[in-house]
């Protein structure tokens, strides 16, 4: 499995063009160039999303990672990369799409 890890910094949005940020900081020991790696235990919110069906608002609000069990973790917790399966949620739980990840930096590989 090989993927780029992805960390505080890194850009990711919902499929319609909203920003997905962590809901709090990563702010563990694990760091790529300064920034804190990202981790399944960090939840994120999306924000700014113009989604709608039929006319009615059904904006991304959160994104859920799958973590691969690859068996890298950063502080206790899996690693995320940019090919861990992740899907886009509105409000009231329905799947609106997997996260687009704009930005990643260094490349893992496990096997």
């Amino acid at each position: 499995m090989s993927g780029s890890l992805l960390h505080a910094g890194t850009v990711i949005g919902c499929p319609h063009g909203g920003r997905a940020t962590p809901a709090t900081t990563p702010s563990g020991g694990a760091r790529v160039d300064g920034v804190a790696v990202a981790t399944a235990a960090h939840t994120y919110v999306v924000t700014g999303c113009p989604h709608t069906v039929d006319g009615v608002p059904s904006p991304c609000v959160s994104v859920r990672w799958t973590a691969t069990t690859s068996g890298v973790t950063a502080d206790g917790a899996p690693v995320l990369l940019d090919t861990c399966a992740a899907e886009c949620f509105s409000a009231a739980l329905v799947p609106q799409g997997p996260p687009l990840v704009q930005a990643a930096q260094r490349k893992v590989t496990v096997r």
